[in-house]
C-alpha cells in the first residue's frame, strides 16, 4: 500500500510518477536504435533524465526565493491593498496546478509570486500595529525551524510514515479543515469567539493546527523519496516544491496568528 500524503499537490503523486516514469523509461526499440547510433553521435533515443534529490531541493530554493522576494517587494511599497486580489489568484493558480498536476515552471513560478504578495501584505499589516514589530521575522524563523526540524525527524527515522500514520494524518486534517472553516465563519458572523480571540482556546488551536501542518511535512517528504525511488521525470520536482510551498505558507500564517495572540498577552 502506498502511502499517500495530506498535501492536496501531492494526492495521487504515486499514479502520476508511474505514468511520467513509463513515458521517461527507454523501451526496447529505443535501446536497440541506442545501439546502433555511431559511438561519436548522441543517441536519438535518449529520454528526459530522472528526478534527484538536488532537482527538489533547487527548485523548491527557487520558488520559496521568488516568493520571499515578492514579500519583501510588497512590504517595501506597502502595497497591502494587492492582499485579496493575490489571495484569488493565488487560490486560482493552487487549484489549476493541483487538478491538472501541472510542472509547469511560469504557473508555478506565478503562483509563488502570488503567494508572496499575499504574505508581504498580512505581513506589512501585521508590522505595522504598534507592538507586533518584528512578528514577520519571529513567524519566518519560526516557520524555517519547524521545516528543518521535520526535515531532521524523517531522515533520522524518529517518526516512520507507514500506512496507519497516514491514515492518522488524513483524519486530523480532515478535522483541523474542519474546524478552520468553523474559526472562519466564526469570527465573519460573530459567533464563537474564542476560538480567534487570542485567548487559551485560540491559542491551543493554533498549536495543534500548527502541530498537524508540521507531520504534513513527514508525509511530503515521504511521497517525494517514493517518487526518486519510482525514477519519476526531473521536472516533476517543480511540482513537489509546489506543493512544500502550500504547505510553508500555511504554517507561515498560522505561526503568524499565534504569534499575534502572545503579543496581546
Amino acid at each position: 500500500m502506498q502511502n499517500q500524503s495530506g498535501n492536496p499537490a501531492f494526492r495521487n503523486i504515486g499514479q502520476t510518477v508511474d505514468a511520467q516514469r513509463a513515458a521517461a523509461a527507454p523501451t526496447a526499440a529505443n535501446l536497440q536504435e541506442m545501439y546502433n547510433q555511431p559511438a561519436f553521435n548522441p543517441p536519438s533515443g535518449v529520454r528526459e533524465r530522472f528526478l534527484t534529490l538536488d532537482d527538489v531541493v533547487a527548485k523548491t530554493a527557487t520558488v520559496l526565493g521568488v516568493g520571499i522576494v515578492a514579500a519583501l517587494v510588497t512590504i517595501y511599497f506597502e502595497a497591502y491593498a494587492l492582499a485579496i486580489p493575490a489571495l484569488i489568484v493565488g487560490l486560482v493558480l493552487s487549484l489549476v496546478v493541483i487538478f491538472k498536476r501541472s510542472t509547469n515552471p511560469t504557473l508555478i513560478l506565478s503562483y509563488a509570486v502570488a503567494e508572496g504578495v499575499l504574505l508581504g501584505a498580512i505581513t506589512g499589516l501585521f508590522e505595522s500595529i504598534p507592538g507586533y514589530e518584528g512578528i514577520g521575522l519571529q513567524a519566518l524563523v519560526g516557520t524555517l525551524g519547524v521545516f528543518g526540524g521535520m526535515l531532521i525527524v524523517y531522515k533520522t527515522g524518529a517518526i516512520r510514515v507507514t500506512p496507519r500514520f497516514t491514515r492518522m494524518m488524513l483524519g486530523a486534517l480532515i478535522g483541523v479543515a474542519v474546524l478552520m472553516i468553523f474559526r472562519l465563519l466564526g469570527s465573519m458572523f460573530g459567533f464563537a469567539e474564542g476560538l480567534s480571540s487570542g485567548g487559551p482556546m485560540s491559542i491551543i488551536i493554533s498549536l495543534v493546527i500548527i502541530g498537524v501542518a508540521a507531520f504534513t511535512f513527514l508525509l511530503d517528504f515521504d511521497q517525494i523519496d517514493r517518487a526518486i525511488i519510482a525514477g519519476a521525470p526531473a521536472k516533476t520536482a517543480w511540482y513537489f516544491a509546489f506543493g512544500l510551498m502550500m504547505t510553508l505558507v500555511w504554517l507561515y500564517i498560522e505561526i503568524l496568528r499565534l504569534l499575534s495572540y502572545l503579543r496581546q498577552n
